[in-house]
């Protein structure tokens, strides 16, 4: 009994300890001088506060430069249809030109306690897909940041790319259409799901971990539901308001 009551204190306390990460949606823009989001600036105020990631959306020019961007476009011009060359010098909203992802990787390597969080950005096509994941990796290899990067994305082709072209990466899926078993079975290592899927399907995180999957909800700004999630024992939360949930 003796054996048994120890390991069950054992576990309380490693539960107790693990408390919910962030992760900085877009990087750290919305600071009280707001600066744009996804921009190199974003990830440098982002290295200066203590969250456990910045995440950040990767697209593919026409000439197969991987740049970082929310939308397909970038003032009204399609990345996708555009050649880097004429892309290059369109402008952020902070004065920024768009940056390229080699670029923004080798920023965010100068702070090793930094998790980036790579969203790969869902195209047109199942063989495009697999191509930018393929490109994406081929890069953070190039790096040396395997150790350094983690991957997110809406596709389902994309997950399952990077994981077929290295299964030692951490993907996660984001489109919310696929419970935990689901997720597990298909071989991606966890869910990031719009935090109103898990207020719907609020026994996804128990099942989720229980399956060895991480879980993280997006876009959480209301401290309400962070506490919420938090109180549901939530991996991890990505935010447009970071420092508002660091733990003093």
């Amino acid at each position: 009994m003796k054996k048994i009551a120890l390991t069950l204190f054992g576990i309380c306390s490693i539960s107790a300890m693990a408390q919910t990460q962030l992760i900085a949606h877009r990087g750290y823009w919305n600071t009280p001088n707001p600066t744009a989001k996804n921009s190199v600036e974003a990830l440098k105020n982002t290295q200066k506060i203590k969250v456990y990631g910045s995440e950040f959306d990767v697209h593919q020019t026409k000439d197969g430069v991987l740049v970082i961007n929310h939308d397909n476009d970038i003032n009204g011009v399609v990345i996708a249809d555009t050649n880097f060359g004429d892309l290059k010098n369109q402008k952020l909203s902070n004065g920024e030109a768009i940056p390229t992802l080699k670029d923004y990787l080798i920023t965010g390597s100068k702070d090793q306690n930094l998790k980036l969080i790579v969203e790969i950005k869902p195209t047109q096509s199942k063989e495009l897909d697999e191509k930018i994941a393929q490109s994406t990796l081929a890069l953070v290899k190039q790096l040396k940041l395997e150790n350094h990067v983690e991957y997110i994305s809406f596709s389902l082709n994309t997950c399952k790319a990077l994981k077929a072209y290295q299964p030692s990466v951490k993907v996660q899926y984001l489109m919310g259409d696929l419970s935990p078993a689901q997720v597990k079975e298909i071989g991606l290592d966890g869910i990031d799901y719009y935090y109103k899927i898990f207020q719907k399907n609020p026994e996804w995180i128990a099942q989720a971990k229980s399956l060895g999957l991480i879980t993280n909800a997006w876009t959480v700004n209301d401290i309400k539901v962070y506490q919420e999630l938090e109180k549901l024992g939530i991996d991890f939360i990505t935010t447009d308001t970071p420092v508002d949930f660091i733990k003093k």
